[in-house]
């Protein structure tokens, strides 16, 4: 079994998009990216190693049947880890927002991901500079930088490549230890 899963919610392709490419720079080291509305809490638990990917939806919601997502995702999907144990558990996030037309809830949806595996006892690794974005407000910036890797494939997405590179470099042996 591959070391890291790579679990991701979506509505409009691009946060797949973006977990299919993070899965051909990892190799053999991570599984095949599985949209959540398709995994069990099982699937997701297998793992000791996590990468969770989401977009932002209108005022900074989750992907889901409420957001006016096509189909269940991780609004969904989240509620099902309650009281789940994550302990040991090393998770990276990343998300996709729009800075200049949502910037006052860009990458929000992070927060709800970061929240619950907190929670739940996992450890998250990745966090990401807030610098060379240009937005008024996230709910997924604590400490000064994001809780993940923010992406903004709208305006930048001539950075995402790079972006996605650097901070796999960074959270890779994190995970690989998990």
């Amino acid at each position: 079994m591959a070391k890291i899963g790579i679990f991701f919610g979506s509505d409009t392709g691009r946060t797949r998009k973006v977990a299919k490419y993070i899965a051909k720079q990892l190799g053999e080291l991570a599984a095949d990216p599985v949209n959540v509305n398709k995994a069990t809490v099982d699937d997701f638990l297998s793992y000791d190693a996590l990468i969770i990917g989401t977009p932002t939806l209108g005022e900074g919601e989750l992907p889901g049947i409420e957001s006016g997502a096509q189909n269940e995702s991780w609004a969904e999907f989240l509620p099902q880890l309650d009281g789940a144990d994550m302990s040991g558990k090393v998770v990276a996030i990343y998300g996709l927002g729009d800075q200049d037309k949502y910037g006052n809830e860009f990458c929000d949806a992070m927060s709800f991901l970061y929240d619950t595996v907190t929670t739940c006892g996992a450890t998250v690794v990745g966090p990401w500079p807030t610098e060379g974005y240009d937005f008024k407000v996230s709910q997924a910036v604590i400490d000064g930088q994001f809780v993940g890797l923010a992406l903004d494939n709208d305006n930048q997405a001539n950075l995402t490549d790079e972006r996605v590179n650097t901070w796999l470099e960074q959270i890779k042996p994190a995970l690989l230890a998990a």
